[in-house]
């Protein structure tokens, strides 16, 4: 997003209205505001255009045109096969099927279910006709295009690195959008009509101009929550900064055991499953010895309280699959569930139903319940009621972020991805139109040869490294870098100027 002053004149002139209606100090910061927002832009805007390509990708193939099949459309019948008799069905479906590891319901009767099957190799979904058995689609488990561009979209296909280069671009955007707004709010004299409305009567660098401005001021909130629901993922900002401090603590689930894997492992390779509050919290542990000795927990009390049948989980024989997915069903919740089976010998059950797993499209009714597989007592039962405020605000803004929320929620995000898409061509523009004819220079904005205010820009840096300790550390480099480096090697200086 590269948004230049109106009136600029050729490269190195102050904009007139400007300079003419504010102080030598505030001149001096327009122009060292115009010179991050170039260089942020530079960098920013290849990222950008590959989210907002990848993430358009993402929502229509997982809100719109889902790839496992569950939204495949089936005649319901009167009555449908035993969940054992659907097992039967799916492991007859795939060659080598051993055993099955997960279990989604349908999102409506005129749906299939999804059974997903242990094999010899990758596990194989199986979209399935409840009524007859029939499968519908095989799909093999985390390798569909929306894996792949999700893949993309969190790690360039390159790992760590690919994380940590984008989480650095995303905070850079919210330089962009700070600079972008400073630079063009109405003052001096200038209209609030230029921030609002485009000047279509405008030609050339003048009308791109317009254009830019118009389109990043009405997106730049939006763009805003789209950057800070994506950087709760990233690695360092994400994983070791907000996420850690607000991920449900396993301690008030009472004297379950914690296992050493986390909710995280119920994910796929480049596909989330789990909400982003549970991710980081240890799944409970069954216990051998509870087979014998039912244990209810304060998870369980307040579902025996809401008047929950459980249907085979008090203590006694080892729950099977039905009996969790008729103890899922009884929770009552709006469009599917999910269930994971045991792994290992002190696994659990786990039932769910969220966003993250496009389970329906009300964020609000998350809920993760997890069963003990020797005496099916209810060893976590976890709500968005229980979450942190920020887990909440996560639950909701990145149901939005997905389009999940209904078909609305994809025609809203269409439309932001393209006029995204559009700032990001546009300031291209304006910067290709602006450099002068045949010079081999980037034409970027002056630097002010003093900066009376270069310590609050410094302690911006270093408040923002603290936020953002990415961001932060690379916008203190590159500071140096410009004042130590670029200013005094006279052939860098001018190809960057």
């Amino acid at each position: 997003m590269t948004a230049f002053p109106n009136a600029a004149p050729a490269v190195g002139g102050a904009p007139a209205s400007v300079a003419s209606a504010s102080s030598p100090r505030l001149d001096k910061l327009y122009f060292a505001a115009w010179r991050w927002h170039f260089y942020a832009g530079l960098f920013v805007i290849p990222f950008l255009l590959m989210l907002a390509g990848t993430g358009f990708g993402m929502m229509l193939l997982s809100s719109v045109w889902p790839e496992y099949g569950e939204r495949l459309v089936i005649e319901p019948a009167a009555q449908a096969l035993s969940v054992e008799g659907q097992v039967a069905a799916a492991l007859a479906a795939v060659p080598g099927g051993t055993a099955v590891s997960a279990y989604a319901t349908a999102y409506a009767p005129g749906n299939p279910v999804l059974v997903t099957v242990a094999g010899p190799e990758t596990p194989v979904v199986v979209a399935l006709n409840p009524y007859t058995g029939e499968a519908l689609r095989l799909t093999a488990d985390g390798q569909t295009w929306e894996a792949w561009l999700e893949d993309i979209h969190g790690t360039l296909l390159i790992g760590t690195l690919g994380d940590r280069l984008i989480e650095i671009a995303s905070g850079l955007g919210f330089v962009l959008l700070a600079t972008g707004l400073y630079l063009w709010w109405p003052r001096g004299g200038r209209p609030w009509r230029d921030l609002l409305v485009p000047r279509m009567t405008a030609r050339g660098r003048s009308l791109w101009k317009s254009l830019h401005t118009v389109v990043g001021f009405w997106v730049s909130a939006a763009l805003l929550v789209f950057l800070l629901t994506g950087m709760a993922w990233t690695g360092v900002w994400g994983g070791k900064w907000v996420q850690a401090w607000s991920t449900f603590p396993a301690g008030v689930w009472g004297d379950a055991p914690a296992s050493d894997l986390t909710h995280a492992s119920l994910n796929l390779k480049g596909e989330k499953r789990v909400p982003w509050g549970l991710e980081q919290t240890p799944l409970p542990q069954s216990d051998p010895a509870a087979a014998s000795a039912h244990h209810a927990g304060p998870a369980q009390a307040a579902m025996d309280h809401a008047g929950h049948q459980h249907h085979g989980m008090t203590a006694g024989p080892a729950p099977d699959l039905t009996a969790i997915v008729t103890l899922g069903q009884a929770l009552d919740l709006p469009g599917r569930i999910r269930i994971d089976a045991p792994k290992g010998d002190t696994g659990v059950w786990t039932i769910s139903h969220d966003s993250m797993s496009y389970d329906s499209n009300e964020p609000t009714s998350d809920r993760t319940v997890h069963v003990d597989r020797y005496s099916g007592a209810v060893l976590a039962d976890l709500r968005y009621e229980d979450y942190s405020l920020a887990a909440k605000g996560l639950a909701v803004g990145v149901a939005m972020h997905e389009g999940q929320l209904g078909l609305w929620n994809v025609l809203v995000n269409a439309v932001m991805i393209l006029l995204i898409a559009f700032l990001c061509v546009s300031g291209l523009v304006v910067w290709w139109k602006r450099r002068p004819t045949g010079a081999m220079r980037l034409a970027a904005p002056p630097r002010p040869e003093e900066l009376p205010l270069w310590k609050g820009a410094l302690a911006l840096a270093v408040a923002l490294s603290m936020l953002f300790p990415l961001v932060g550390a690379t916008l203190i480099g590159v500071l140096v870098l410009d004042m130590l480096v670029l200013q005094n090697v006279k052939p860098l200086k001018r190809a960057l100027s």
